[in-house]
């Protein structure tokens, strides 16, 4: 499988997430870019999730149907093509961290992928369905982390 160059202008891979994109600050989206999706990809999905979570992995942000010749998304949009789902607060689009104070960091995954055929999800799809749904279909794959704790 191919790797995907994935990056972002405000967090650094390993990095802390500024508060800014915190679901206790003004809860932006962060800037994502990346680089290697394969010329016959016919859809990229970026999700966001956080493992660490007490009660199981939690989806802070899915968009499916971006145009695979995107190249990213700036700070607080939405990319080119793309469907925000409902994240794991029950909002449309974004959901910034928010682990339990105390909880110690967490890590969040920007995980991008390049698929060779769009993906079928179901209505109100969890992390562990997105990645089901992309078995056997993903092209390349690319991952961001970044850390977060109250």
């Amino acid at each position: 499988m191919e790797q995907i160059d994935v990056r972002s202008s405000t967090i650094d891979d390993g990095g802390r997430i500024p508060d800014r994109h915190s679901h206790d600050g003004p809860n932006i989206s962060p800037a994502i870019e990346w680089v290697g999706v394969p010329k016959e990809a016919a859809e990229v999905v970026l999700m966001c999730a956080d493992p660490d979570a007490p009660s199981g992995t939690f989806l802070h942000w899915l968009v499916t149907g971006i145009d695979p010749h995107t190249g990213g998304v700036p700070e607080g949009r939405t990319p080119p093509g793309g469907r925000e789902w409902a994240n794991g607060f029950g909002e449309q689009g974004w959901g910034g961290p928010a682990p339990p104070p105390g909880d110690g960091p967490h890590r969040y995954l920007f995980e991008v992928y390049a698929l060779a055929q769009p993906i079928e999800l179901p209505d109100r799809p969890s992390a562990d369905d997105v990645r089901r749904a992309t078995e056997g279909i993903t092209m390349a794959q690319g991952t961001l982390l970044g850390r977060y704790e109250r």
